[in-house]
């Protein structure tokens, strides 16, 4: 599910209502997104709800919805956000299963035994490693492995540290009381807080031990599976799919302008949505049949141009010759190349 802001702050009932925003605007109303898509990404089904609605009321009604879909099996692929143990009972009615990602960072208990175990970590996919863990009975662990976002992550690291060490550079001659002020201050940067530590004389220093933590860390994720039968392959791979999703989230926000919304009544937001949902679904019909993304798509017919010309017999409008990428793609999607001549128009006197 995803939130979506209208632009407006007067408080709103009913449909426009104000509620946990993923966007940190809790003060503007909203509405919940919720969609479902397949393994190559085509959007299947939209759901809308009030701004306000939970995300366990979430999980029911689209796991009830989907009852009269003839599917042999379902397994949910959730993010940390529905890793509660409801939620997780909820999902595993009608012997479904689930997929769903755990905080690595949250110092729970079964976080700290899946990163304490050893073994081999197993190449799945490009950029992808697998490990399955023994924690208990229950639900199966996995620890994935990503070796570009490791780099990423330690890069991303580096700089922060070496932005806090600037930060603290000399304070050792300050008062206590300024320190405390800029430790104040760091405190409101999260990504600097998490790497400093103050002595018990109240000096600011690099916490060693948390960059070393930190470091552990670099490029994993950790996913529960309820499914004993699952290859851990394919719950990494399973997991990916949500990748899907948000790129989707993003398509509907940044390319298709699902919000801001500025429609009030509740048939208009929804139809709206809808709209929205089905630009979304002719965007990847045309991305996975021509293997082409919806962005270089674009940018290729933008090229695509129209000129006029004028003279003692009349106007004609005739396009510019298409490339071959542009006939490449129209190819692809079965489309007939557009006329030559878009328009001609005879002079008054011929």
């Amino acid at each position: 599910g995803d939130g979506d802001g209208d632009g407006d702050g007067a408080v709103m009932k009913g449909f426009r209502a104000r509620g946990k925003s993923k966007d940190h605007r809790d003060d503007l109303p909203q509405i919940v997104i919720g969609m479902a898509v397949t393994r190559d990404g085509i959007p299947v089904r939209i759901w809308s709800w009030p701004g306000n609605t939970t995300d366990t009321a979430l999980i029911r009604q689209v796991k009830d919805d989907m009852r009269d879909w003839t599917l042999s099996k379902i397994v949910w692929v959730g993010d940390r956000g529905f890793a509660s143990a409801d939620n997780r009972r909820y999902l595993r009615q009608g012997d479904h299963h689930y997929i769903i990602g755990e905080r690595l960072r949250s110092g729970s208990a079964e976080a700290k035994a899946a990163l304490s175990r050893q073994g081999r970590y197993q190449d799945v996919a490009e950029n992808l490693k697998v490990k399955e863990v023994r924690i208990g009975e229950a639900d199966r662990f996995v620890i994935c492995y990503n070796p570009e976002g490791a780099e990423r992550d330690a890069a991303i690291r580096e700089r922060l540290i070496a932005q806090l060490e600037e930060v603290i550079a000399g304070t050792d001659a300050l008062s206590a009381t300024k320190r405390a002020e800029l430790r104040g201050v760091i405190s409101t940067k999260p990504g600097l807080n998490r790497y400093l530590r103050t002595t018990p004389g109240g000096l600011l220093r690099i916490d060693a031990t948390k960059v070393k933590t930190e470091a552990n860390l670099d490029g994993k994720y950790l996913l529960r599976c309820s499914d004993p039968k699952l290859p851990a392959e394919d719950i990494a791979l399973g997991y990916k799919q949500l990748l899907e999703v948000e790129r989707g989230w993003r398509n509907m926000k940044q390319v298709i302008d699902l919000r801001p919304v500025y429609h009030r009544l509740e048939e208009r937001i929804r139809a709206h949505v809808i709209l929205c949902w089905l630009a979304l679904l002719l965007i990847r019909i045309i991305e996975t049949t021509t293997g082409i993304t919806w962005r270089r798509i674009r940018d290729e017919f933008d090229l695509l141009t129209v000129a006029t010309f004028t003279g003692p017999t009349g106007t004609f409008r005739q396009r510019a010759e298409l490339t071959k990428p542009q006939r490449d793609i129209l190819a692809k999607l079965d489309i007939p190349t557009p006329k030559k001549i878009v328009e001609a128009i005879p002079a008054a006197d011929a």
